[in-house]
């Protein structure tokens, strides 16, 4: 191949990879709008959820028995990077009282933390965005459904995609044990759960693939929850699902996923260059929300792999995230 065509080529190459990047605009982008809900939606995989998804997620209970799968909130659990959480109480007596003749006291406290971002942790669409070239060479913050930076962006909360806009979440939830189909009790540090994995550990379950329907929360269990009271070793490069299994998430129309980790995705990426891809993923592109740090030791104990699950976030207006208290009924 002459020196001359192939510097042609590459010219053409560059200006198509230049003209991809420039490719778009406020009002379009590769993964704004949203191809179900479309422009201005900021509910997201919350949409799925409607009073006949809820009747048939209802289906499912025939015990009435309860699983908790988040964990308890305290100062002593694992924290992220810098993240806090501080409850104080009055140690020497109730905040208020006696009062009346009834001499009534109470306790209050004050809770100073990430809200959203530490224990059993739910992230919004306001949490992960992207740094984006626009068409006209402007430098944008680009989140969930092509909100910019700027239209959120704000002192006291974000003024779009805050929690407040998800809707409770009341569906199917399934559960697709890695740690057991792969014959251990924890995963090792950093390994990618591939494909083969998730349809492996649903096969072993006795779960057909499709039993996936859209809406329905996708649940991974790496074993990590085993290391909870272990802040060193439960931040420490856990294993979690890769773009490969995120990419058939999608496909699934899933509500949600969620984890016994920290995020979910392995930590670190395979690849160096990408940073929590996964999470720009599943959150940024498509509005597939992300459930932290949850428990599943008593479902796997009795074979519970498909259930009634339960979560609301709570309505702080603006944030990133929530707290809560996640349930299973089977």
């Amino acid at each position: 191949m002459c020196k001359k065509y192939m510097l042609s080529l590459l010219i053409v190459l560059l200006f198509s990879s230049i003209e991809v990047m420039y490719a778009q605009t406020v009002e379009k982008g590769p993964w704004w709008p949203h191809p179900i809900w479309g422009a201005g939606d900021q509910s997201g995989g919350s949409n799925w959820i409607t009073p006949k998804k809820i009747l048939e997620a209802m289906t499912l209970v025939k015990s009435g028995k309860v699983y908790e799968l988040g964990q308890v909130y305290e100062s002593e659990m694992p924290l992220f990077g810098k993240r806090s959480y501080e409850i104080k109480t009055n140690p020497d007596g109730p905040s208020g009282g006696p009062g009346g003749k009834n001499q009534v006291v109470f306790n209050e406290e004050f809770l100073a933390t990430e809200i959203g971002q530490v224990g059993t942790q739910f992230d919004g669409p306001g949490h992960i965005g992207t740094r984006v070239t626009f068409e006209d060479g402007s430098v944008n913050d680009v989140y969930y459904n092509g909100f910019t930076g700027s239209q959120m962006y704000g002192p006291h909360g974000l003024r779009k995609l805050g929690i407040e806009n998800i809707k409770p979440i009341i569906t199917k939830g399934v559960l697709i044990d890695i740690a057991s189909y792969k014959g251990v009790e924890v995963l090792a540090n950093s390994y990618e759960v591939t494909l083969e994995d998730v349809r492996g550990a649903m096969k072993k379950q006795g779960l057909d693939e499709n039993v996936i329907e859209d809406g329905d929360a996708i649940f991974f269990r790496y074993g990590w929850s085993k290391w909870w009271g272990d802040p060193k070793k439960s931040n420490e490069n856990p294993p979690g699902i890769g773009l490969e299994v995120a990419r058939w998430v999608v496909s699934k129309n899933a509500s949600m996923v969620g984890s016994d980790q920290y995020g979910t995705e392995v930590a670190p990426y395979p690849n160096p260059e990408l940073s929590a891809p996964v999470h720009q993923y599943l959150i940024n592109h498509n509005g597939i929300f992300n459930l932290e740090n949850l428990k599943f030791e008593e479902l796997v104990k009795d074979k519970t792999y498909q259930f009634l699950f339960i979560f609301t976030p709570i309505r702080f207006k603006g944030a990133t995230g929530s707290p809560g208290r996640p349930i299973a009924i089977k």
